[in-house]
């Protein structure tokens, strides 16, 4: 074959796409993790596990002292895996990306350096528009995990934190039927010639599911309700069909309620949660049955759930035990934590080995819904129309 005359190098004829992909190079990140400040609070972005993955791959991580004790991971556990541990506050927040569980308050944005990326927790129907401009003033380039999709487009954190929520949703009310200060001394388990307890569910989702798994294991007899059929041939493929399934109608509800031992509430909605369980159904209840509400955080579907917390998790009425704290997986803040760890540590060494974050974003879909601010520009749809705020789209700035 012929030599060809060009006036272009071999190096010029490479197509552009090709020659991006050769001139990435990886980049040494600095990680910033601070101590979360909020009472219900317990868990951390990464477990010392994780930072030793990370700090080998080359990059800093510096954490704040105290910030893993409330899921039981020592400072010095930290510093075994290659960590750094400082007392200042400041030097945490002056990283170039921040990673928290719970979103910084409107001080620990004052701390923030100018274009800086934060990763963390965004609490939508929490925030304030104060929130959002604090943040875009400083051109802060802001992912919320709550928002980070699979490749089937199913938000990836959410979902391992509900899975945490149905299971602990069904071991705390065997706790408070047992031991509760309403208690009826009930066992969660199939004992030979003993009636087992009955457990209604509202919602067929995530949290459903593991309530009901978890409650199955338990020998209990199970009742869900959900208004998608969807929702309810899932659950019974998954769980199996000797459990009790239906629509969300009040005469069938109201009787299942009343046989119920343990009643909980596991509804999602995009805006408050839709309450479906009127107080007149609450009163007409066994006395000392349970409502776990789960779905408190946006709500409640209990007429008669009112926020709790951690520290004050319950209150009786009429003759009802109700929890209704909102964070659930905080209290098994090691096993969420994990949970977390595991889904940040590969995004994490992606960016480093990507080069930036810049980089990532452009390849990985996923993680591209989770950008709610780049660099100070709001991109969220959700966030926009919440706040009243002007937003672009995200797919028109990175591309």
């Amino acid at each position: 074959m012929s030599n060809i005359s060009t006036p272009f190098t071999k190096d010029q004829l490479i197509p552009q796409e090709e020659r991006l992909e050769i001139t990435r190079t990886s980049r040494d990140l600095i990680i910033g993790i601070p101590k979360e400040n909020q009472e219900i609070e317990r868990r951390i972005c990464l477990t010392p596990d994780a930072v030793a993955a990370i700090t080998a791959h080359g990059h800093k991580i510096i954490i704040e002292k105290g910030a893993g004790l409330g899921s039981n991971f020592t400072d010095q556990d930290y510093i075994n895996a290659g960590g750094e541990i400082t007392s200042d506050k400041n030097k945490v927040f002056s990283c170039p990306m921040v990673l928290k569980v719970a979103p910084p308050s409107l001080d620990e944005i004052d701390l923030l350096k100018p274009n800086a990326t934060l990763f963390s927790g965004l609490q939508l129907k929490t925030r304030s528009k104060a929130y959002f401009k604090k943040l875009a003033l400083k051109k802060i380039t802001a992912l919320a995990y709550e928002f980070i999709t699979d490749e089937s487009g199913r938000f990836t954190a959410v979902n391992a934190l509900r899975e945490i929520s149905g299971i602990a949703s069904v071991l705390i009310a065997s706790e408070l039927l047992a031991t509760g200060s309403n208690r009826t001394g009930q066992l969660f388990g199939n004992i030979t010639g003993v009636p087992p307890v009955d457990v209604v569910i509202l919602g067929a989702g995530v949290i459903g599911e593991f309530a009901a798994r978890t409650a199955q294991g338990l020998g209990a007899t199970i009742k869900v309700f959900d208004n998608s059929i969807t929702n309810l041939r899932r659950i019974q493929d998954r769980v199996g069909n000797h459990i009790y399934t239906s629509t969300i109608q009040p005469k069938y509800l109201a009787k299942a309620l009343r046989r119920c031992d343990v009643a909980i509430g596991a509804l999602s909605g995009e805006d408050r949660t839709p309450v479906v369980v009127s107080q007149p159904m609450v009163e007409n209840m066994k006395s000392g049955a349970v409502i776990i509400d789960t779905s408190i955080d946006m709500g409640g579907c209990f007429e008669t759930s009112e926020l709790t917390t951690h520290s004050s998790p319950t209150y009786d009425k009429f003759n009802i035990t109700h929890y209704c704290v909102p964070n659930l997986p905080s209290r098994y803040s090691r096993t969420a934590t994990i949970s977390l760890s595991n889904i940040f540590t590969p995004y994490l060494l992606n960016i480093g080995g990507d080069g930036g974050i810049e980089h990532t974003l452009r390849t990985d879909k996923g993680l591209k819904c989770s950008v709610y601010l780049y660099h100070g520009i709001l991109t969220n749809k959700s966030v926009g129309q919440w706040y009243d705020l002007p937003h672009s789209d995200v797919n028109l700035l990175i591309f």
